[in-house]
């Protein structure tokens, strides 16, 4: 089977299987509301109530339809590990007319106004704080929206502090004055903030022009710390060109959380002249910061920085190697076998015996092993001879 089939079948399965095994519902008691609100539940795959890993959480407006396309997604593009797994929380909107009521504003201040007013309150104030006392989640948090209710989304922005990290706006219809306000939030914001905004090429006047004028004055803002992106579907209309601006809004907030790829290996790491061990940890700090918990290094990105370093010939790179593998992997013998290695290529085959000796008493980890440190250790030990 060809390998752009294969990854087709296996988003057709995830999507089936993850659908069915994941989702949950709950009713929340919402004083703000004086009612009840349904909420659909994602957990992941690897969730596990026993365990300390935590998770983005991913709130969504208009939950009755945009969940499983996201969840999809999600599920699609962590089984490559090119986002995380996080837990999604769907909110039902669409009984009496429940999302143009949720999303009710003053037409002349610009802001959520009667319903609207409680509902904004509801989200910030009742559903986040339920759902971080129930679930493990990590300090990132996205809130996505469709057309009303992407807008709406966009009020959490005006806070001091915004309560979310990212904001995913899929044809917005955007409140009186908002293209402005954004714009001026984003030239004065102290933390880093994502931003994805997309429309579609049969979207309206009334909801491109608004959307357009934004997209202008986000620009003349330009504020490093807005991590931003703005995209027109060609030959979709308002309701398709989320399909195609979900997986691309997703991998936009992610993109520092991708593995490492040819195109960031070529044009990045393989160009410098030295660092290269330095890349690798700097890589994941900013990720792990951005995520609000500790990501560890991933092994295949190791091997690619540790054979470029053989490459190049920077062996004394190998012992900030040995520091990465300690540090995000203490109990294997990766940090002990980088420093045998980096000692046999620097000629000293009696101190890489001795850290190979190390490595066998420790944890085996990707194909290093107690096999290979023991014809390691034998290697070595033959070399020594050799030399006296």
């Amino acid at each position: 089977m060809p390998q752009i089939m294969k990854k087709v079948y296996l988003l057709l399965t995830f999507i089936s299987i993850s659908v069915f095994s994941q989702k949950k519902f709950d009713n929340i008691k919402s004083e703000k509301l004086g009612e009840e609100r349904r909420i659909t539940i994602g957990l992941p795959p690897s969730y596990d109530e026993k365990s300390d890993r935590k998770y983005p959480v991913l709130y969504l407006f208009d939950g009755d339809y945009l969940f499983d396309p996201f969840l999809g997604a999600v599920s699609y593009g962590s089984y490559w590990d090119d986002i995380p797994e996080m837990i999604i929380i769907g909110i039902h909107q669409n009984k009496n007319d429940e999302r143009e009521d949720d999303s009710t504003i003053d037409q002349n201040e610009g802001l959520p106004f009667e319903k609207g007013a409680k509902f904004f309150e509801f989200v910030g104030a009742e559903l986040i704080p339920y759902i971080e006392k129930k679930y493990h989640t990590a300090p990132f948090r996205i809130i996505a929206g469709h057309d009303i209710t992407a807008s709406f989304a966009n009020f959490y922005l005006y806070k001091e502090d915004p309560i979310f990290n990212a904001y995913i706006c899929f044809s917005p219809e955007l409140a009186p004055k908002m293209e402005v306000r954004i714009a001026e939030k984003f030239a004065k914001i102290k933390q880093p903030i994502f931003y994805y905004l997309s429309a579609g090429e049969g979207d309206n006047k009334k909801i491109k022009e608004p959307i357009e004028k934004l997209n202008s004055n986000i620009k003349i803002a330009n504020n490093p710390l807005v991590n931003y992106k703005y995209e027109v579907f060609k030959g979709a209309t308002h309701y398709t060109e989320v399909l195609h601006s979900i997986p691309s809004a997703l991998y936009q907030i992610f993109e520092s959380y991708r593995p490492i790829n040819s195109a960031e290996y070529n044009d990045k790491i393989a160009v410098l002249e030295t660092g290269y061990a330095d890349y690798l940890e700097k890589k994941y700090a900013t990720m792990s910061e951005i995520l609000g918990y500790q990501v560890p290094v991933r092994m295949n990105d190791f091997k690619v920085i540790e054979n470029l370093i053989l490459k190049k010939n920077a062996y004394d790179e190998l012992g900030k190697m040995a520091e990465i593998g300690n540090v995000n992997y203490p109990k294997a013998m990766l940090g002990e076998y980088e420093l045998g290695l980096m000692y046999e290529k620097m000629g000293d085959p009696k101190h890489a015996s001795k850290k190979y000796q190390n490595a066998s008493q420790m944890e085996p980890i990707g194909d290093l092993n107690k096999d290979l440190m023991y014809e390691k250790i034998d290697e070595m030990n033959t070399l020594a001879k050799k030399s006296k």
